[in-house]
C-alpha cells in the first residue's frame, strides 16, 4: 500500500469513527513520512547512494573549514611578521643605523 493510500485511509477512518488518539498518531507519523520523501526527492536525496553523498559534502565542508581557519591563521601571522619588521626597521632608523652604515 502506497503511503498517500494510508494516508488517505487514516484520514477516512478519522472522519467515520472519529479520531481516536491512536488514529491521530498515526495521520502524523504517515504524514511526516511521506512529506519527509517528497522533500528527499525534490532535493535528488532519494537514492540508495544518497547518505554516502551527504558523508561526502560533510567532510567536503569540514576540510573547506579546516582549510579556511590555516589560511586566516596563516595571514595573521604575516601582518604580525610585517608589523615586526616595520617596527625593526623603525627603531634602526632612529637610533641612527643607516648613517653608521656610510
Amino acid at each position: 500500500m502506497k503511503r498517500d493510500d494510508m494516508l488517505a485511509g487514516l484520514m477516512a477512518q478519522a472522519m467515520d469513527t472519529g479520531a481516536d488518539l491512536v488514529t491521530l498518531r498515526a495521520i502524523v507519523e504517515e504524514s511526516s513520512e511521506l512529506g519527509a520523501e517528497r522533500v528527499l526527492d525534490k532535493l535528488g536525496l532519494e537514492d540508495e547512494g544518497a547518505h554516502d553523498d551527504l558523508d561526502e559534502l560533510r567532510e567536503l565542508l569540514s576540510a573547506w573549514r579546516a582549510a579556511k581557519a590555516s589560511a586566516s591563521k596563516a595571514v595573521i601571522e604575516w601582518c604580525v611578521r610585517a608589523l615586526m619588521a616595520l617596527l625593526l626597521i623603525g627603531i634602526a632608523v632612529r637610533i641612527g643605523v643607516p648613517e653608521l652604515l656610510r
